[in-house]
């Protein structure tokens, strides 16, 4: 018999030290190759993750802005009670009324009349002199007929109006197909304000002027801005809204896989959540970056640069404040992953929690404030404790409807305290419920 051999079960060949030694090199050799597949599977996820989060964020800002009706007249809303574009659009109906008003017809009539009449040539020529301050007179009728009619309450609710009604307006933009208040055409996207002209038209008649009446139904549009580039960016926009609904899935799927697959979760946890926050930050500056290139583009004859700063920044702030939001989620994810490692700043922050909720639960304990039976069975089952709160914080922020990141923070601060005020009221259950020798769950 091999004094070598080693003990096997009954019936099994018994290995020698060679064959044990070859086995455990195999084995080893296993485990290394297991793992490099899985580090190799998840560095190919995480890079997935990152090129598609900028990509998810703006693919579910469009199709929830096209697809939501209610979300679409919330994001135009604004610019009806902005000062740059009222002024904008008062300038612009002023100029078409008063092109329609021939007051050098009114002067030389009168003039004529003066002429035959028998007046002085002094009295004829005041006449006719009279056409410069009788435009700037109309001009300023006109002006104050179309400010009041722009800047009171009636103005915001036709145009709010006027955008339900025309909420395929954003698809026209998007893809270039149809006609709406707001269309593509030509390299330009234009905004039709012919529900405003007929109204500050109605309101001129009734004011005395009938020669508004005469307004043309054409050239009612102004252009918000022009590109060459207005094709390849619709051809853009059609794809991330096929994708809209799709993209953001994906997105989540290949971080869950990046760190399921990863030899070390946590470790992987932190990096992806890095990530995420590093391209959340991309998207941040490529908006500020898109806002001065659409400026630039726009000429101060076609929109005043105020009124197009208004614009712009209106129609991206829900994508502006989604992507902030989830730079703040991603940025406490790693937080809080770093947390629970073994790094020594993490175990000091840890540490001290533990010992200044102990300290807590012991002072309430000692005011006669104990818990007893609830406190201990707090204690017995903190991490399951600990895991619903965070569930709960995590589902709130689910159900939140397009949740900001102060209402990220907010639910963060409120989690935290009642996580806190569990360990609290665990460690003022009496002696049988103290936790402080026991792990941390």
């Amino acid at each position: 018999m091999n004094p070598d051999a080693s003990p096997g079960p009954p019936g099994s060949h018994a290995m020698t030290a060679g064959e044990r030694a070859e086995y455990e090199r195999l084995r080893r050799h296993a485990a290394v190759r297991h793992r490099w597949v899985r580090r190799a599977g998840s560095s190919v996820f995480l890079v997935l993750t990152l090129l598609l989060a900028p990509l998810a964020v703006v693919a579910a800002w469009v199709q929830e802005t096209v697809s939501d009706t209610d979300r679409y007249v919330e994001t135009v809303a604004p610019l009806a009670s902005e000062p740059p574009v009222q002024q904008v659009v008062i300038d612009r109906l002023t100029d078409r009324v008063v092109r329609n008003v021939d007051v050098a017809a009114v002067t030389d009539a009168l003039s004529s009349s003066l002429r035959e009449a028998g007046a002085p040539a002094r009295t004829v020529a005041a006449a006719e002199s009279l056409e410069g301050p009788l435009r700037s007179a109309v001009r300023a009728a006109v002006d104050r007929t179309v400010t009041r009619v722009v800047t009171g309450d009636t103005f915001p609710q036709v145009w709010e109006e006027a955008n339900r009604r025309a909420h395929a307006a954003v698809v026209n933009v998007i893809t270039g197909d149809g006609e709406g208040a707001v269309h593509a055409r030509d390299g330009a996207v234009e905004l039709d304000l012919g529900p405003v002209v007929d109204q500050v038209r109605e309101r001129l008649v009734e004011a005395g002027f009938g020669e508004a009446a005469a307004i043309p139904d054409s050239d009612r549009t102004v252009t918000l801005f022009r590109t060459e580039e207005l094709d390849t960016a619709q051809d853009t926009m059609r794809l991330l809204d096929v994708l809209g609904a799709w993209l953001p899935v994906l997105t989540v799927v290949f971080a869950v896989l990046a760190v399921w697959t990863a030899p070390a979760h946590r470790v992987m946890l932190v990096v992806t959540a890095c990530g995420v926050a590093v391209m959340m930050a991309v998207l941040l500056v490529a908006l500020a970056v898109a806002r001065r290139v659409y400026l630039d583009s726009v000429p101060p004859r076609v929109l005043p640069g105020d009124a197009a700063a208004a614009i712009y920044d209106t129609f991206v702030r829900f994508l502006r404040d989604s992507t902030l939001t989830l730079l703040v989620v991603a940025v406490i994810t790693a937080l809080v992953g770093y947390l629970h490692g073994p790094g020594r700043p993490a175990r000091a922050v840890r540490s001290g929690a533990d010992r200044g909720t102990a300290a807590a639960g012991r002072a309430v304990y000692r005011a006669g404030l104990h818990t007893g039976s609830t406190g201990r069975r707090l204690a017995d089952h903190r991490a399951r404790a600990s895991g619903v709160v965070v569930a709960a914080g995590v589902l709130t922020l689910v159900l939140w409807n397009h949740p900001t990141a102060g209402a990220v923070a907010l639910v963060l601060g409120i989690t935290v305290a009642v996580l806190l005020v569990l360990a609290v009221l665990a460690a003022a259950a009496g002696p049988a419920g103290r936790t402080e020798d026991r792990p941390a769950g």
